[in-house]
C-alpha cells in the first residue's frame, strides 16, 4: 500500500510542478479592437455602403407609392383586367423590396466581415506573439459576457497592455 502511494506521489509531482510553471493571462480584446487605427476607415466604408443601400431602398418605396397612387386614381374607372395587372405590379415591387432588404442585409454583413477580418487576425497574431514571448500557457479573453472566466485573481497577468504595445497602440 505504501509502495503504491509513493508511486502515485512520484507520478503526480511532475504534473504539479508543470502546472505551477504555466502562467495564465487575460486580455480585453474588445478594448484592443476599439483602439485599432484602421477602425475609423472601416466604419466610414460601412456607413457609405449603408447610405447607398438606404437610398436604393427609398427609391423602391417611392416607386411602390407612385404605382399605388396611380392605382388609387384609376381604381373606380379601370377594368377588372387593369386592376388585376396593377395589383400584380404592386406585388412585384413589394417582392423586389423584400428581396432587396434580404440581399442588402447579407451584403452589409459580408462587407463587415471582409473589412474586420484583417483586424481580428492582426489582434489574434499579436496575442499569440505576446503569449509566446511571455511564456503564457493560456491567455483568456474577458471582453464578453460569454467568457468562461468568472474570477480573476489579483496575481493574474493582464496582458492587454502587452498586446497594445505589440500592435503599436
Amino acid at each position: 500500500m505504501t509502495k503504491k502511494l509513493i508511486v502515485l506521489l512520484l507520478a503526480i509531482a511532475p504534473m504539479v510542478a508543470i502546472a505551477q510553471n504555466n502562467t495564465v493571462a487575460y486580455v480585453n480584446a474588445a478594448e484592443i479592437f476599439s483602439l485599432m487605427p484602421e477602425l475609423p476607415g472601416i466604419e466610414e466604408q460601412l456607413t457609405k455602403k449603408q447610405e447607398s443601400i438606404t437610398k436604393d431602398g427609398e427609391a423602391l418605396i417611392a416607386e411602390y407609392n407612385k404605382k399605388a397612387e396611380e392605382f388609387q386614381k384609376t381604381f373606380d374607372t379601370a377594368s377588372e383586367a387593369t386592376k388585376a395587372d396593377q395589383q400584380k405590379q404592386l406585388e412585384q415591387i413589394g417582392e423586389r423590396y423584400q428581396m432587396f432588404q434580404q440581399n442588402s442585409g447579407r451584403e452589409m454583413q459580408e462587407l463587415q466581415q471582409k473589412l474586420l477580418a484583417p483586424i481580428q487576425e492582426k489582434i489574434s497574431k499579436a496575442i499569440k506573439e505576446v503569449g509566446d514571448e511571455k511564456g503564457y500557457a493560456y491567455i483568456f479573453d474577458i471582453s464578453t459576457q460569454q467568457s468562461p472566466i468568472v474570477y480573476i485573481n489579483d496575481a493574474s497577468v493582464n496582458a492587454t497592455a502587452f498586446v497594445k504595445t505589440k500592435l503599436g497602440i
